[in-house]
């Protein structure tokens, strides 16, 4: 039989917008803006990198900085202006909606049109215990997978810890005029689905947990 995608992931569960890890740690995923750093005077830029310096030695538990490039799909944008430029009754708005249509048709010919996203991972451990090397995650991929059952108010002490620690970076984005934005389980779950079907992503979209319906083994 082969292998599902989710024996090689880390992660064991989505609850409460917090991600369980196999491990029995936790991770939550924050959503960042992002600035334009080289329009800023010397002095700004002065005084983002202090914040930032700040912000870092503020913290004692490691973060992790993930930029996701992904193409844009301009399709539905395409078929909207075509059909503006077809229903529009002034002949000179007509031409000039086609001549933008054309135009923004040219650039994606010459080079393909992406986003970027910025995402800060906050990690939180109950147990403390260190992270698997690579060699002894790569063999746990060949075990039959662990379902990890945890007590719920193993899971609730957790999940406040792992809170307080979301508020500490908030606050310290805000003082770099970054805005941010906690990911709930609706949002994790779409990014991992845009993560490793990029493709299908851009047709499919995901529907909403409540609407999923999951067969429970031996059910």
């Amino acid at each position: 039989m082969p292998k599902s995608t989710q024996s090689y992931l880390d992660v064991a569960e989505i609850k409460q917008d917090s991600l369980v890890l196999k491990d029995g740690s936790f991770r939550a995923v924050v959503l960042v803006s992002s600035i334009n750093f080289a329009l800023k005077s010397e002095e700004e830029q002065k005084a983002l990198v202090g914040a930032y310096v700040t912000m870092l030695n503020s913290l004692d538990y490691p973060l992790q900085i993930l930029v996701q490039s992904r193409p844009i799909n301009v399709d539905d944008y395409l078929n909207e202006l075509q059909d503006r430029a077809h229903s529009q009754t002034n002949e000179l708005l007509k031409i000039q909606t086609q001549d933008y249509l054309d135009f923004v048709r040219e650039i994606i010919t010459l080079g393909h049109i992406m986003t970027k996203k910025f995402y800060v991972i906050v990690p939180f451990d109950p147990g403390g215990h260190s992270r698997p090397g690579f060699f002894k995650r790569l063999l746990s991929v060949f075990k039959p997978t662990k379902v990890i059952y945890m007590r719920e108010e193993v899971f609730e002490r957790a999940a406040m810890q792992l809170e307080k620690r979301i508020s500490n970076v908030l606050t310290g984005l805000s003082g770099l005029s970054l805005s941010a934005v906690r990911l709930d389980t609706q949002a994790l779950i779409e990014l991992f689905y845009a993560t490793y079907n990029p493709e299908i992503a851009q047709v499919q979209k995901f529907g909403k947990v409540e609407d999923i319906q999951v067969e429970k083994i031996g059910s």
